[in-house]
């Protein structure tokens, strides 16, 4: 199957659908992996890593034959147009509130695959989007939080005493 990893058209959106390792692994199970010129760059994965994983570097316009296509954000309703008929989108699709969106990729002949609308069970817990995405940016709340915060943040125990920790609430 030709498996081709579009770049993010969102602005500030720096993820990527596949990295080179799991282009790689594709790769590996008899699987071709077309990857969009600079797809991997916002998360530091530059075309020659992508390349040394197997898989070809291409403009997005040389995207026309793959079997899927896959993004991690909602694409515009006029990419199905260019999308050949019976081939599979994989995305964030977000389907109960964007219906019109999924049906005008039906209405080209295109399956969808929404990654949000993935149930949160333990067999499906590798391909569970939400959560992993929650978890960073749990993550990487605290993170901020303790850069903006105008005192220390862990409990420090010295010689020259105890620094009390920071108390934090992060909401979302």
């Amino acid at each position: 199957m030709k498996i081709a990893v579009l770049k993010e058209t969102r602005a500030g959106e720096n993820r990527v659908a596949i990295t080179p390792q799991v282009a790689k692994s594709l790769i590996q199970m008899g699987n071709e992996v077309v990857v969009e010129s600079g797809a991997g760059s916002g998360s530091h994965f530059s075309n020659e890593m992508y390349a040394e994983a197997g898989a070809t570097i291409v403009d997005r316009g040389s995207m026309t034959d793959a079997a899927m296509y896959v993004q991690i954000n909602m694409p515009e309703a006029s990419v199905a147009k260019t999308l050949p008929k019976g081939s599979l989108w994989v995305s964030l699709m977000y389907h109960r509130s964007h219906a019109d969106l999924v049906s005008s990729f039906n209405t080209e002949g295109l399956s969808v695959l929404s990654l949000d609308a993935i149930p949160r069970i333990s067999r499906a817990q590798s391909m569970d989007v939400l959560s992993s995405q929650a978890n960073l940016a749990g993550y990487r709340a605290v993170i901020e939080g303790a850069y903006h915060l105008d005192r220390i943040f862990p409990m420090l125990m010295t010689a020259a005493g105890t620094v009390t920790p920071s108390k934090v609430l992060i909401f979302g």
